[in-house]
């Protein structure tokens, strides 16, 4: 029996197979990450139109690592600190 492998986003922005399911979920377009129950992306989900652009992250330091920055809906302390350090957005 094999173990079931996950795709997962490294800092590089490289996808690479792991067999730990990711912690943080993000969307490719948006470089937005957050966590996999984020009110958010559950609504956006059931629209349909997120999961082709949908990638999972190990943590958040990989995450940051990769470009992305935190959900200001499902991270929002993460998010104010994230913003007072980044007044242009990036």
């Amino acid at each position: 029996m094999t173990a079931r492998t996950y795709k997962l986003l490294g800092g590089d922005g490289r996808v690479y197979q792991s067999e730990v399911p990711g912690l943080l979920g993000g969307h490719r377009q948006t470089k937005v990450y957050g966590r996999l129950d984020c009110p958010a992306a559950l609504r956006a989900i059931a629209r349909g139109g997120y999961i082709p652009h949908r990638v999972f992250f190990a943590d958040e330091a990989t995450a940051i690592e990769a470009g992305y920055r935190p959900c200001a809906a499902c991270l929002r302390e993460t998010y104010r600190t994230w913003r007072i350090a980044n007044p242009k957005g990036g």
